[in-house]
C-alpha cells in the first residue's frame, strides 16, 4: 500500500470547498492554465482525486493522470467517468514517468503539496528531472507547495479544524498531528485523521501517516534550475501559506545539473 491509499476514500474532506468540483479547480490554476495552447497534451502527475486532471480534460486538453496511489487513480476514473470525460490513468512513481506515460506533453502539473513526498533535495531533483523528461523543450511545469518555512516557524503540532466539513450530507472533522524535527533535511512526520459522523451520529475514523521532506522557496528555485527549468513566474511571498510556481524546461532539461548561480 502506497501513501494516501488509506486517505483516498475520505479525501474530499481534506480539499477546500473551492477546489472540490473539476471547474473550481481549474479556475484556481487559471494563469497556469492560460499559458497552454488549446489542445495540448497535459499531464498531471500527481492527481490525487482528479478534480484538476478532469477538469483539464473538459477544457479540451488531452489529460493523462498519473498517481503513485491507486486508490487515488481510482478515484480520478470514477470522477471522470461521472463527468463524461475522456483521460487516460496511469499508476506510477515520478521515477517511472518516462516509460509509464508515454510523453511528450506541453505542461505538467505537480499540485497539492505532492512534491514535499520526495525524499529530500536529491529525491526532489530526480523528480522534477523525471517532469522535465516528459515535457517538450519549453513546455510548462507547475507546481504548488505549502509555505514550510512558515509552517516549521508556527510548528502547529496538534492542529484540529475548527468546524464541521459536510460533504454529500456527511459531516467530517479533519486531524493533523505534526512532528516536525529541528533538521530541514531530516525526515519529518504528519499523521492525518478524518473523523466522519454519519446519520446515526455514529464516527468512523480513517487516518494515515505520511512522511515529508519540507523545503524552502529558495530550494525549490535551485532545484528546478539543476532539474533543467527557467523560471517564468510565482506567486510566493513569505506570508502566503501556499504558492504556485511556473517553469519552463529549458532545452537541457530532464537530465540533473550542478546548480547555476543566480547573476
Amino acid at each position: 500500500m502506497t501513501a494516501y491509499d488509506q486517505l483516498a476514500p475520505v479525501y474530499d474532506w481534506l480539499v477546500p470547498d473551492a477546489l472540490l468540483e473539476p471547474d473550481g479547480a481549474v479556475t484556481a490554476f487559471g494563469e497556469a492554465v492560460g499559458e497552454i495552447p488549446a489542445g495540448a497534451r497535459v499531464l498531471d502527475c500527481a492527481c490525487g482525486t482528479g478534480q484538476l486532471a478532469v477538469g483539464l480534460a473538459a477544457r479540451g486538453f488531452d489529460v493523462v493522470a498519473s498517481d503513485a496511489s491507486t486508490g487515488m487513480v481510482e478515484r480520478t476514473r470514477a470522477l471522470a467517468d461521472a463527468h463524461g470525460v475522456d483521460l487516460r490513468t496511469v499508476v506510477c512513481a515520478w521515477d517511472d514517468l518516462r516509460e509509464a506515460v508515454r510523453g511528450p506533453f506541453e505542461a505538467v502539473f505537480c499540485v497539492g503539496n505532492s512534491l514535499t513526498h520526495a525524499e529530500g533535495a536529491a529525491g526532489r531533483r530526480a523528480a522534477l528531472a523525471a517532469m522535465a523528461g516528459v515535457l517538450t523543450p519549453g513546455g510548462l511545469l507547475n507546481v504548488t507547495s505549502r509555505n514550510w518555512e512558515q509552517l516549521r516557524a508556527r510548528r502547529p503540532g496538534l492542529d484540529v479544524a475548527d468546524q464541521l466539513i459536510y460533504r454529500a450530507g456527511r459531516a467530517g472533522l479533519a486531524v493533523r498531528a505534526w512532528s516536525l524535527p529541528d533538521a530541514w533535511d531530516a525526515p519529518h512526520h504528519l499523521e492525518v485523521a478524518v473523523a466522519e459522523l454519519d446519520r446515526q451520529r455514529v464516527v468512523d475514523v480513517v487516518s494515515e501517516h505520511l512522511t515529508f521532506w519540507p523545503f524552502t522557496y529558495e530550494e525549490l528555485a535551485d532545484d528546478l534550475r539543476v532539474a533543467g527549468f527557467a523560471p517564468v513566474s510565482s506567486s510566493y511571498t513569505p506570508d502566503a501559506d501556499r504558492y504556485l510556481v511556473i517553469a519552463r524546461r529549458t532545452s537541457s532539461g530532464g537530465h540533473p545539473r550542478s546548480p547555476v548561480p543566480d547573476v
